[in-house]
């Protein structure tokens, strides 16, 4: 909306000329978009990852990336939208206050001429699984002896036991058959994200608007919210959690809205355990628990805030994942100048960065995990930083992220040491996912945390075979 009233300012003609788009838009309004980018109606799109992939349009003349896209296999397939049809084009890239952005820009040599990532997962989970052995079922019965090739044979037997309990498969003696209404691609959720999206619906038409991950919606379309759709304003009226729907109402608004969240991990099983000294380094299974407890109000044409904390009635989240975590004892981060006070904002800050940098060991960004930090874990009892993957079940980040986390969290102590600022900031510790408002944080503990952590470090752990 900002970039079309700029353009409209500076070039009347031009008004129409600059739209957005991303996957939240209905299906024909995104169709609608690449029909007039393709014919030249249309001379922008400020554009999601959702123009990534899968999407026709050919013939860009410049790229424009907003930020370090996450992995280099998504900034060639951004930049490769210019100049397919083999005229001159331009990619340029802004880099964002973020600390993965503030280490690319001090080492471009992590970009330029290295290898796209190897793509991280992990095939055993059962979010994962389950929903693809129903999806091969419905091609085909799967027989016995055909369970080897989708891993672990007794893995993959429970899994199907289960899915025949919910009476989406028959076992019979040629294999398991689907019986489910339907395709499985509309029963199941196919990629494991943790559910279906929730649709945003104008109460007075009945209008579905848009749709909102589901992840995100507790967050972003609680009752109070604003919700920005193509440049329109709504008021969120009610959201129904179970129907998965959000009502709103039309309402120019000039005020932005942003939620409070409180989350609590708990350790289920230790997969890996290394000790760096005093230092323990572990992953396995957590569950997290997030509750969306109020919102703000603020204005957007300065930040301000408008009234106070507006508190919410939502229900509790729980998440089983898999995660990486680290523990400090309090008498390590002492004798590097953190006293008890300090350790909540150092191990904060420290979790903050650490999430920014894991995509340069992991094919990852911030928005693919998650974190929780404590001064005193009832877990592990001792300051302890989690990091875990978004997805039920785990999507192998965490994993990545332990098996190099000397290199990982060695470029997190050097992408917030070579920020210039003095408290903290965008580029180095603060992060624009943080539940509890950035605070509290500390720049300097955060520094001290890492370098207590990384003074006995070993060598990393080689990659899995590929």
């Amino acid at each position: 909306l900002d970039a079309a009233e700029r353009v409209g300012a500076r070039r009347p003609a031009s008004a129409g000329a600059v739209a957005a788009y991303r996957g939240g838009y209905l299906p024909e309004e995104r169709r609608e978009l690449e029909r007039a980018l393709r014919s030249g109606r249309l001379r922008g799109l400020a554009a999601t990852s959702a123009l990534e992939l899968g999407i026709d349009v050919a013939g860009l003349d410049a790229v424009l990336l907003a930020g370090w896209p996450g992995t280099r296999a998504s900034l060639w397939q951004r930049v490769g939208r210019a100049g397919r049809r083999g005229e001159d084009a331009v990619a340029v890239l802004v880099a964002r206050e973020d600390p993965m952005d503030t280490y690319l820009v001090h080492h471009p040599e992590a970009v330029v001429g290295s290898p796209v990532e190897e793509a991280v997962l992990d095939p055993e989970n059962p979010h994962v699984l389950a929903p693809h052995l129903a999806a091969a079922a419905a091609e085909r019965p799967l027989r016995p002896e055909e369970l080897g090739r989708f891993g672990d044979p007794d893995h993959v037997r429970a899994l199907l036991d289960v899915l025949v309990r919910r009476d989406l498969l028959r076992r019979r003696a040629a294999g398991w058959f689907w019986v489910g209404d339907g395709r499985p691609a509309d029963a199941l959720d196919l990629r494991g994200a943790g559910g279906a999206p929730v649709a945003v619906v104008e109460s007075t038409t009945g209008r579905v608007v848009g749709t909102v991950d589901a992840g995100a919606a507790h967050a972003s379309v609680h009752e109070g919210a604003v919700h920005v759709h193509r440049g329109r304003t709504y008021v969120v009226e009610h959201l129904d959690v179970e129907a998965a729907t959000a009502l709103v109402r039309r309402e120019d608004v000039d005020v932005a809205t942003s939620a409070r969240e409180v989350t609590d991990v708990r350790v289920l099983a230790e997969r890996a355990h290394r000790s760096w000294g005093p230092v323990d380094l572990r992953t396995g299974l957590v569950e997290v628990t997030s509750q969306v407890v109020s919102f703000r109000r603020r204005r957007t044409r300065d930040g301000r805030p408008v009234g106070g904390e507006e508190p919410l009635d939502l229900p509790p989240r729980t998440l089983r994942t898999a995660a990486v975590w680290w523990t400090v004892p309090e008498e390590v981060l002492a004798r590097h100048g953190v006293v008890a006070p300090d350790v909540p904002g150092a191990a904060h800050a420290a979790e903050h960065a650490a999430i920014g940098l894991l995509p340069l060991v992991a094919t990852s960004d911030r928005w693919d995990v998650g974190g929780v930090s404590t001064a005193l874990h009832p877990d592990t009892g001792a300051p302890t930083v989690f990091v875990h993957d978004a997805a039920p079940g785990g999507a192998g980040f965490a994993a990545r992220g332990f098996a190099a986390a000397r290199a990982w969290l060695g470029a997190t102590l050097e992408a917030v040491v070579a920020c210039p600022c003095t408290r903290g900031c965008p580029a180095c510790v603060q992060s624009p996912k943080c539940g509890n408002g950035n605070e509290p944080l500390s720049k300097p503990g955060a520094v001290a945390l890492l370098r207590a952590v990384l003074e006995h470090a070993d060598e990393d752990a080689p990659p899995p075979p590929r």
